[in-house]
């Protein structure tokens, strides 16, 4: 008797001590490209560590550097970093990566590591562009797309697009129209006329797939 006793004792500590064992994070190594806010050209770039458990989200930078996002409110991809400053996730490196927008800065997270891992592939272009042949959408398929001077809705549209229009995306930077907004705003060339201009990048299907 004293026996079973004693064995439903210790099943009892060690169903305690697994339950209160965290769960190990989700982690993997990527490369991050650094971002000064509202600057084009990346102050750093190299392997990093990316973690997401729970819908958090660690970034640790190869210099030791470690950006903790918790998540705020219903809508996906807001964010809190560790001063509690907003920072959200933004669209338009499709199945390559996510962005993140921070107070003062953007990271870049690629899963290709290349070129500093070991990973096949040899792209090391800019985040802001979309290699090869992107084209235009809309819902209403006879809709007009306006092609702006500048990256956003308050400037004039001397140009038109329309869906299926073939072009090449030039540079990205993000939406400032909106407080929180994903989009991006590009500058592409049209493949047929070479016109150039800025299109929002949810009238986009990008060349890697993503919008």
């Amino acid at each position: 008797m004293k026996l079973k006793n004693s064995l439903l004792v210790m099943t009892m500590i060690v169903t305690a001590i697994g339950v209160s064992l965290p769960v190990k994070a989700d982690t993997v190594e990527a490369r991050c490209d650094v971002y000064p806010k509202g600057e084009d050209r990346a102050t750093s770039s190299g392997i990093c560590t990316f973690s997401q458990r729970q819908g958090a989200v660690g970034i640790q930078l190869e210099n030791g550097e470690r950006y903790d996002l918790r998540p705020v409110g219903d809508k996906p991809g807001n964010y809190q970093d560790n001063n509690g400053r907003a920072a959200y996730r933004q669209s338009g490196l499709g199945d390559r990566g996510q962005i993140y927008r921070l107070f003062d800065k953007s990271i870049y997270v690629y899963w290709d590591t290349a070129p500093y891992g070991q990973n096949q592939s040899s792209s090391t272009s800019s985040p802001n562009i979309a290699r090869g042949i992107s084209t235009l959408r809309a819902n209403d398929s006879n809709s007009r797309i306006n092609v702006r001077t500048q990256a956003t809705i308050n400037s004039s549209a001397p140009q038109y697009g329309l869906t299926g229009d073939q072009v090449r995306v030039l540079e990205c930077v993000e939406d400032q129209d909106t407080i929180g907004s994903d989009l991006n705003w590009c500058k592409v060339e049209f493949v047929k006329s070479r016109a150039v201009g800025w299109i929002r990048s949810d009238f986009i299907i990008f060349a890697d797939g993503g919008e």
